[in-house]
């Protein structure tokens, strides 16, 4: 029998696996846990399920002096120190291709939202009424049809996002490390410079994982290359945006707009954002559906009884010796 501690409330039905093979659950029923109760949390534990907002370093790592397994709920790692984790053996594992198409979806979301100006539109009517159909309405947006879409970094959700821009007759213009010739093939993607990439698009959307390289990829110089009416959306990591840039060049109209999903500060979120009409914001709810939500569950619990019974995980993200084939 093993302790697996859980940072956060789950699917009950995906918990349950875990308590019917024999292990000791302990689950939290409140929001964010403090830092004292992550590390009291994890001192007996010999597994950890946990959120992208649980800082999992060096420091919890010695004070869990059982654990075996880190199981993230996200397909990001960039809450775990991954190499501190593999010097000690302990397995990580992430929630990879089951948040693809929904992360996708939200991405579009915030597009279509920015161009049409659809929260700025709802708020007025709801405060002063429907004033009836006129020809130049104060909340005039953008098309999306036909205009160029420009994706920043072109894994499984950034190439879900372009394969989506087909049914709008877009260009899709992307950037990444490596060629993606399937999807060149598939929608006729081109590969181009960063640089390019943002003078050339109507549509930034940002796909990229936080890494030393993506840190404040996007600042004032990249910023001022965007044409005066594109629209940056970011479903990638906060910090890949210089958010004290942005609120600038938003209140200069350069970008149009912007759609944002994660923020620099997380939880907090840039005071001088929420002051913006030209700013869509949403909490960090890329992968937040049911069905999805329930996948990503499901599959921590996967990672978590597959080391326990020293099985190799399908999505283990570091290699630990010792395990054998999944």
């Amino acid at each position: 029998m093993a302790d697996i501690f859980i940072t956060t409330q789950a699917f009950p039905e995906a918990i349950r696996r875990l308590s019917e093979a024999g292990h000791e659950v302990q689950t939290t029923g409140k929001g964010a846990l403090t830092r004292e109760e992550l590390l009291s949390g994890v001192e007996e534990a010999d597994a950890l399920v946990c959120l992208l907002a649980d800082n999992v370093d060096e420091a919890l790592f010695a004070q869990a002096k059982r654990l075996q397994v880190v199981a993230n709920l996200g397909v990001g790692v960039d809450n775990i120190d991954v190499q501190a984790a593999t010097r000690r053996g302990i397995a990580v594992t992430n929630t990879p291709d089951v948040l693809t198409e929904t992360t996708a979806d939200l991405g579009w979301a915030l597009m279509m939202a920015s161009a049409r100006r659809i929260v700025e539109a709802d708020n007025h009517l709801r405060r002063h009424g429907f004033p009836g159909w006129t020809f130049m309405p104060p909340h005039m947006g953008v098309d999306v049809y036909g205009t160029t879409l420009g994706v920043v970094g072109a894994g499984r959700i950034g190439s879900a996002v372009a394969r989506r821009a087909v049914g709008f007759g877009m260009d899709v213009l992307y950037h990444s490390r490596a060629p993606k010739p399937k999807l060149e093939r598939d929608v006729g993607a081109e590969r181009v410079s960063l640089d390019e990439l943002l003078s050339r698009s109507e549509f930034v959307v940002l796909c990229v994982p936080l890494t030393q390289q993506t840190e404040y990829m996007i600042g004032h110089r990249e910023l001022s290359l965007m044409k005066e009416d594109a629209i940056l959306v970011n479903i990638a990591r906060g910090p890949v945006v210089d958010e004290e840039a942005l609120v600038e060049a938003l209140r200069n109209g350069r970008p149009r707009a912007a759609g944002l999903d994660v923020y620099e500060h997380e939880p907090q979120v840039h005071p001088e954002l929420l002051k913006l009409p030209n700013a869509v914001l949403t909490p960090h709810i890329g992968s937040a559906t049911e069905a999805t939500r329930k996948r990503m569950a499901h599959l921590a619990v996967d990672g978590v009884l597959a080391v326990l019974d020293g099985r190799r995980p399908a999505n283990l993200v570091n290699a630990i010796e010792g395990l054998g084939s999944g």
